[in-house]
């Protein structure tokens, strides 16, 4: 069964594919997997006249889509915090956090995380703060806060790899920022293959090699990945990634075999029609 998070990316799977294929991956131009990163500046450091967002912003842009009953909920709760300290603001950011993911709203929920984070340090709390800004970042197509949102996951994917430096989530959660926003993508790119190296059926590493393949026109590499992310799980959202590499290399009956895939897996009407119209133009 599809996670309620997945069901929402998937309904909306080729808005995410042009957003991911996209984002501003500087100095990513069809590079080879395994060029070395060379020397490059410390990434994740905040620049001077870097954006700046914060959880009231969040919060705000995030209510908007609640019931009013929900948005109110939210509000007491936010109120409630500021005016409590200790233990009790503690409970209160928990609360707020698992609010916000209740209703996928990541980037609210982020900035509860890190606050939780803050004040019990370790590695859990600091993935998952770096996994809801990257979520964040991911889904928003709003270029003034999408720097603040990357700069955000990178800093918590630093502090949970401070932690625990054998820790393959936090080195892939870091790879993966640096690629995306820190200016240092084959930094990033070394991290990832680092645990690849490791551990070579990596889900979540094997996905984010996958999308920078394909970024840098790297089609055939990009469905090594996929492969190696579908052999171990039923993911829609990779099946779709590898029907439009084997598409983009020219093997219309490999596409056409993992659109189907991703169509009987997602089982979303609007993802199914795309791919119905996408097999059609194939077969021409």
């Amino acid at each position: 069964m599809l996670k309620k998070q997945q069901i929402l990316v998937i309904g909306a799977v080729v808005i995410l594919m042009a957003v991911l294929l996209s984002l501003n991956i500087k100095g990513l131009v069809k590079p080879s997997e395994e060029q070395a990163a060379g020397n490059q500046p410390e990434a994740g450091a905040v620049a001077a006249g870097s954006p700046v967002y914060t959880v009231e912003q969040a919060s705000e842009t995030a209510r908007q889509d609640l019931n009013a009953n929900l948005a109110q909920q939210i509000k007491e709760l936010e109120a409630a915090h500021e005016g409590s300290s200790g233990k009790e603001q503690l409970d209160t950011e928990k609360k707020l956090a698992q609010k916000w993911d209740d209703v996928n709203k990541p980037a609210p929920a982020a900035f509860y995380y890190e606050m939780i984070a803050g004040k019990e340090s370790n590695l859990d709390n600091w993935l998952i703060t770096g996994d809801r800004f990257t979520d964040a970042y991911q889904n928003t197509q709003d270029s003034l806060i999408q720097p603040a949102l990357m700069q955000k996951a990178t800093a918590a994917y630093q502090k949970a790899v401070e932690l625990d430096k054998n820790s393959l989530d936090a080195r892939t959660g870091l790879g993966v920022a640096y690629v995306s926003g820190s200016g240092n993508p084959m930094q990033g790119i070394q991290l990832l293959l680092a645990v690849v190296k490791e551990d070579p059926k990596n889900i979540k590493a094997n996905m984010n090699l996958g999308l920078f393949s394909m970024k840098s026109g790297q089609f055939d590499k990009a469905v090594g990945r996929f492969k190696t992310v579908v052999a171990q799980k039923p993911d829609p959202e990779a099946w779709f990634y590898l029907a439009s590499s084997y598409e983009n290399q020219g093997m219309v009956d490999e596409a056409i075999t993992a659109y189907l895939k991703c169509k009987e897996l997602a089982a979303d009407p609007s993802l199914g029609q795309f791919v119905d119209r996408k097999i059609k133009e194939l077969k021409k």
